[in-house]
């Protein structure tokens, strides 16, 4: 059992873990405003940091270890959305103003918004 655990399910937490935390930088990259951006790199990074920390765990030698690396991971489940909310607020209490339409603009409003001006 503990063959299986260390070839094949740790291994996947890793890769699934790595794609989270790489989907998460190009979610930062790719979406418009502040406050999607800031939502795609906490939850990728929060779910993303801990099955990378959990496969660790699993792969982990000795029980200090596993205690060692669940106090990490703790940590960052208590830090990571915490953070993200303080972040939120203070963008909200600067005036930073939430984006209100996803929708984008038919070729034809930006034809009549091109030639009024």
């Amino acid at each position: 059992m503990m063959v299986f655990i260390e070839q094949f399910v740790a291994p996947l937490l890793l890769i699934v873990g790595s794609f989270l935390c790489i989907t998460g930088a190009i979610g930062m990259l790719r979406f418009p405003d502040f406050f999607t951006r800031m939502h795609a790199t906490s939850v990728t990074e929060t779910l993303g940091a801990g099955l990378i920390l959990f496969a660790l765990m699993l792969l982990s030698n000795g029980p200090i270890e596993v205690i060692k690396l669940a106090l990490v991971l703790l940590f960052l489940l208590c830090t990571g959305p915490t953070a993200v909310h303080a972040l939120a607020k203070s963008a909200l209490t600067a005036g930073l103003v939430p984006r209100q339409s996803t929708k984008r603009i038919s070729t034809e409003t930006k034809r009549e918004l091109s030639s009024k001006a």
